[in-house]
């Protein structure tokens, strides 16, 4: 009888554990579509056109009083939201960790973000001081609300499921970029046949992934537990104090543990690659390749939909292989992917969506496992503050890479020759990421350690 009920007891705990973990995906399902439609495809070219129409003679516009170029000024809206994000980050985790109320902040970032989103549908005209605002304060709580639920994975998977939960995961958000972006191009390039403007189909497509963000955050706030821990009046004051001074404690506090900064810092720097390479491939299809926008919003696509299946099988490769080593053979995928970019003729569209597919094929899993392997190193209560400084360094410390590859076309004069220097990142990541011994900084961490990592 007590064997059958220690059975009983283990698959309700099981049964319960799945619950939370589909729970879980869902929030990736829920915030994706944010980064895919409004930020990646949308808002850019939308924003900077009403920055234009408020534009004086010279072309400036003045928030505050600030002459800013209007061509500039969504790349100046996305780099305020960072700095506030980067702010805010340390004191939500460190509030999270010291009082167990994960789900309500997880929420309250959820909605304001979401709101800002479909808040976004009022962006017409030459309001694009509104723009500017909803635009930061969306990003800066995407970027609290995805510190926040990766912070759960530690949690929520055991040892031995965590590369699976987390490819899983990356899979749910780049399966619903993929459907909403579908949805978003049928009505914009349609928009005549729905009885639309062209803005009108924007700001429908924008207010769309805020009204899709609240509507699925749902359902990871209903399967989603707390784990509470006792909350004492010194904790909560040093929760609550200012960003900085958080973010100082959160360092001060990893530095106890040299190894997990070690796998962090080679994280930042192939992350820096990866998320270089998303931003500006744009740029050298047009510029280097003159291929169209047509052309190039298909390869979005692409990546999106060849994202799903590359999380997902590099998820099984870390099963056999270990999450380390399945990640340095992805940082070799992404250089040859690079060097076979630098080879492509111009004005070939199939080419460049051989290039697309190779990029949506590694991106998943690269980031996915680096996710559950950093998972492993963050000491057991620490897991939100510990993630702020990973969510930090995926969004917060990407500057490096487009600066690099700026720098090679101004001297070069030749996207090729930046899109090249760009395997820098990967070949000292790969070198940064093989010194690491995994197995060494889990147990230092105080944690379990996995039978393949």
């Amino acid at each position: 009888m007590g064997t059958d009920t220690v059975r009983s007891e283990a698959a309700d705990e099981a049964a319960g554990r799945r619950r939370e973990q589909r729970g879980w995906y869902f929030y990736d399902w829920a915030c994706s579509v944010y980064s895919t439609s409004v930020l990646t495809v949308f808002l850019g070219p939308y924003l900077t056109s009403v920055a234009e129409e408020a534009a004086d003679a010279d072309g400036f516009v003045h928030p505050l009083g600030i002459p800013v170029r209007a061509g500039s000024f969504f790349a100046y809206s996305v780099s305020l939201s960072v700095i506030v994000a980067v702010l805010v980050m340390p004191v939500v985790g460190a509030a999270a960790d010291r009082t167990g109320r994960k789900k309500p902040l997880l929420g309250a970032a959820a909605y304001v973000g979401a709101t800002a989103t479909a808040g976004m549908f009022f962006l017409d005209g030459d309001r694009y001081v509104l723009g500017g605002l909803l635009l930061i304060v969306a990003n800066a709580a995407q970027s609290v609300s995805m510190m926040l639920y990766n912070s759960y994975l530690p949690q929520i998977a055991p040892v031995e499921e965590r590369d699976a939960v987390s490819s899983r995961g990356w899979a749910f958000g780049y399966a619903a970029g993929s459907l909403v972006l579908v949805v978003n191009l049928v009505l914009y390039t349609a928009h005549d046949s729905f009885g639309l403007s062209e803005g009108m189909a924007v700001r429908i497509c924008l207010a769309s992934a805020g009204l899709w963000w609240g509507a699925f955050t749902l359902v990871p706030l209903r399967r989603l537990r707390d784990r509470r821990t006792a909350t004492e009046e010194g904790a909560t004051k040093e929760a609550t104090s200012p960003g900085l001074r958080q973010l100082a404690a959160t360092v001060r506090d990893m530095r106890r543990h040299p190894l997990t900064l070690s796998f962090l810092l080679a994280y930042l720097v192939y992350n820096d690659g990866i998320q270089t390479v998303i931003s500006q491939a744009s740029v050298y299809g047009s510029e280097e390749l003159g291929l169209g926008q047509s052309t190039l919003i298909g390869a979005v696509l692409l990546v999106q939909v060849l994202a799903v299946a590359g999380a997902l099988g590099m998820g099984r490769l870390a099963r056999v292989y270990g999450a380390k080593r399945t990640i340095l053979g992805s940082l070799v995928a992404w250089t040859v992917t690079l060097a076979a970019g630098y080879f492509l003729p111009a004005g070939a569209p199939t080419w460049f969506f051989v290039l697309a597919s190779g990029i949506g094929l590694v991106l998943g899993g690269s980031q996915a496992l680096s996710r559950s392997l950093f998972s492993h190193l963050v000491p057991p209560g620490k897991e939100a503050e510990y993630f702020s400084a990973y969510e930090m360094s995926d969004r917060g410390m990407s500057w490096l890479g487009p600066l690099l590859f700026g720098i090679t076309y101004q001297l070069t004069g030749s996207y090729r020759d930046a899109i090249i220097s760009l395997v820098a990142f990967f070949v000292i990541g790969f070198a940064l990421l093989a010194r690491v011994p995994v197995k060494r900084a889990i147990r230092d961490a105080g944690n379990p350690v996995p039978e393949r990592i």
